[in-house]
């Protein structure tokens, strides 16, 4: 008590430091991970387990980090860990049903999904994870009907409605996905020209739509049966479809990958 009294700057300046160095190296991991730079993000974040081992926010990171590394019995200790600290959590019981899937633990995921979406029943999200999901295991009505009711739930979500054009779209549905594909062109303010898509007949290759003035790549889009499933691609695309409205860089980030091309 003494050495307080005599020197309170001290420990102000040790906490300081402590808080400072949690942060700092959080931040760091995030950087590496949007860099793709995933073994440097681990050691990161692994940095901050140690010197704060009761954040749950860091394990949460790194499960993400251990699924972009393809270590997915890791990240699934992560997230167990977590829905046991948080059962009602549905964030947290969302992103195990990913790693579930991935797995191939289909049956658990879906109800990992299900559990979440009872949770919040009124998040438009939810059903989009969801639908996703469905889509992946070869479920494309039930995706069907989990993206028209994300999209009862919020009118405006313009990745909802490219996504549920894409189902349609495997299902042979133009007209339907044609006017999804619409939709979410308009929700975005995107409006393509007849001259937009072009073909190159000497190599064979085909102009992509323009957004913002880039070149965007054509998004492939295949059966559930021939498409191959990765850690990274999933988990991408997911970001996709789980975007947050509180954050709008996710938002614009999946705006920019580019929607799917749609012939004029």
């Amino acid at each position: 008590m003494l050495f307080f009294k005599l020197y309170p700057d001290y420990f102000c300046i040790t906490i300081r430091s402590e808080i400072h160095y949690k942060v700092s190296n959080f931040e760091i991991s995030i950087k590496y991970f949007k860099e793709g730079k995933f073994e440097e993000a681990l050691v990161q974040i692994n940095h901050c387990i140690a010197s704060d081992a009761s954040n749950l926010e860091f394990y949460f990171f790194r499960g993400r980090v251990f699924s972009r590394l393809g270590n997915l019995e890791s990240a699934l200790n992560d997230f167990d860990y977590l829905v046991g600290m948080e059962p009602y959590n549905p964030t947290y019981i969302s992103d195990r049903a990913v790693v579930l899937h991935l797995l191939k633990r289909n049956q658990e995921a879906l109800e990992e999904f299900d559990r979440a979406l009872n949770l919040e029943p009124l998040n438009p999200y939810r059903y989009s994870s969801r639908a996703f999901f469905k889509d992946r295991i070869g479920d494309l009505k039930g995706a069907i009907e989990d993206y028209e009711k994300a999209i009862e739930l919020d009118p405006e979500d313009a990745v909802a409605y490219n996504n549920k054009g894409l189902v349609e779209e495997k299902l042979g549905y133009k007209e339907k996905s044609q006017k999804s594909f619409k939709k979410a062109d308009e929700l975005i303010g995107y409006k393509p020209t007849q001259n937009t898509v072009e073909t190159d007949e000497k190599s064979g290759k085909n102009g992509f739509p323009t957004i913002g003035g880039k070149t965007q790549e054509k998004q492939v889009q295949e059966t559930p049966k021939s498409q191959k499933l990765t850690v990274s691609n999933y988990l991408e695309t997911l970001k996709n479809v789980l975007t947050d409205k509180k954050t709008q860089q996710e938002f614009w980030d999946f705006i920019k990958a580019g929607f799917k091309k749609r012939a004029d």
